[in-house]
């Protein structure tokens, strides 16, 4: 639902400008447990175009239909047969498209101050607050809105997280810019191939009216943007691996980048025992230097277990890799525990070496037996920190979101809806200046931030101006 201090101006149904051809998809054992999610709301803010509304409005929803040919299943509905399977039918039904009045903002009113909580006022750019991806059977499966401000425009999408991952979100908006700014031809076509082992005869039995979200959306949190320059990241990656400065670059922004090569290691190092030859990514780095500071916020006894879950892409994991371009969710949740008293009492170097070893374990047959447990006990995925000593990592600084040009310019920034925020999730959004540069979205406990905020470790990191 709308703020209703963002009048809506209008609304409607976009639907593709071809007939879609592509038969129903059935939803895998990734996409399932998103069925209890909310929708996915990512969108990016823009200078003002240099045309009326009007104009800018009629252009957007031209490209929108041209790229609903190319990505059919937005444009349909949830199905579910009589056997409990879940499909996707792309039957045309359209997507929703409304503007918005936001006229009473500028762009500085949704930036907000460098490294402080995002301000409010972006969560009202968004549609489908708090839908949970189920309703996608009545409900449209993709939702456009354009908040028009005073100085600027805020084009946000609100995608069903059963249809849809980051890595297929992204491809999608950058399609949806691509063409309002003139290309003619697509230039990433997504896959819509069913006939992995994600694909299964396994039945999610659905509850009396749906699934509900597993967390509660009322509870107080903060939100804030930490921003990370490269030669931030790469000050702490090199104090990480005791080097002088002069490590590899190229994978600064990779998320997986280091998995492959750490992989092929012959051995894995024990959990109390330091590896001095196993190298720390950089974002292996940040996300130690995030469990610690978040770990000494929460003031943890020692002995309780803490867990930091990161979302890894299989599309390269599976033995027989799915194309990168799949459409779909293709992400698991992969956990690596500590005691509390470990995570905050040991250095930085070996949390950091934690999360590099569950990474470089986890290939194919790890990715098949998490398949094989879901099939015995199908079940939603269980978002949300009950015992409040969890983080969660998602999203990626590698997902293309500053390449969105609409025809008048890249993003000023890239911000996130309200939909799927809890106590320790964060996600990971590249920088804009590039480089390697890294944006950490931080949803904590107004307690625990405040922590954060204070903690010197994690704070010389973080890049102020």
């Amino acid at each position: 639902m709308v703020s209703q201090s963002f009048p809506i101006v209008s609304k409607c149904l976009v639907s593709p400008d071809h007939k879609s051809s592509l038969r129903e998809l059935k939803l895998s054992v990734s996409d399932l447990p998103m069925l209890s999610c909310h929708y996915i709301q990512k969108g990016g803010l823009f200078e003002k175009p240099p045309l009326p509304i009007s104009d800018l409005l009629s252009i957007l929803k031209r490209s929108l239909s041209k790229s609903l040919t190319h990505f059919p299943p937005l444009a349909g509905r949830l199905t579910t047969d009589a056997s409990g399977h879940v499909y996707i039918h792309c039957n045309d039904a359209g997507v929703e498209f409304i503007h918005v009045n936001g006229s009473h903002l500028h762009l500085t009113d949704l930036l907000g101050p460098i490294n402080a909580d995002v301000p409010a006022a972006v969560k009202s750019c968004f549609a489908l607050d708090h839908a949970v991806s189920h309703t996608g059977h009545f409900r449209p499966i993709l939702a456009v809105q354009v908040t028009e401000l005073a100085d600027g425009v805020f084009i946000g999408c609100s995608v069903n997280h059963a249809v849809a991952d980051g890595t297929s979100f992204w491809n999608f908006f950058n399609t949806f810019a691509e063409f309002t700014r003139g290309v003619e031809t697509i230039s990433r076509s997504p896959d819509f191939s069913r006939d992995s082992i994600l694909i299964s005869s396994a039945v999610l039995r659905m509850p009396e009216g749906g699934p509900a979200a597993s967390f509660s959306a009322e509870a107080p949190i903060r939100e804030g943007i930490f921003r990370f320059s490269r030669e931030s990241i790469l000050k702490l990656k090199s104090r990480l691996n005791n080097t002088d400065g002069n490590v590899n670059v190229a994978e600064v922004m990779g998320k997986h980048a280091n998995d492959t090569r750490v992989s092929k290691q012959k051995h894995l190092t024990p959990l109390n025992a330091a590896n001095p030859t196993v190298e720390i990514s950089s974002f292996q780095s940040l996300c130690a230097l995030l469990w610690r500071g978040i770990t000494r916020a929460r003031d943890l006894p020692a002995g309780k277990t803490t867990t930091f879950r990161m979302a890894v892409n299989c599309r390269h994991r599976l033995e027989k890799k799915l194309e990168p371009l799949y459409f779909g969710n293709a992400i698991q949740s992969v956990p690596t525990s500590a005691l509390a008293g470990e995570v905050v009492g040991r250095d930085m170097r070996w949390c950091a070496e934690q999360l590099n070893e569950t990474l470089a374990a986890y290939g194919g047959a790890e990715v098949r037996k998490c398949v094989e447990d879901w099939e015995r006990e199908p079940r939603c995925f269980p978002l949300g920190n009950p015992g409040g000593a969890m983080v969660m990592m998602g999203s990626s600084p590698r997902f293309p979101m500053y390449d969105n040009d609409f025809g008048w310019g890249r993003p000023v920034a890239v911000r996130s809806g309200r939909n799927n925020k809890f106590d320790g999730k964060i996600s990971a959004f590249p920088g804009r200046e590039g480089g390697g540069s890294v944006d950490l979205e931080v949803i904590l406990a107004p307690e625990t931030m405040a922590g954060l905020e204070s903690d010197p470790e994690f704070m010389q990191y973080v890049t102020v101006c």
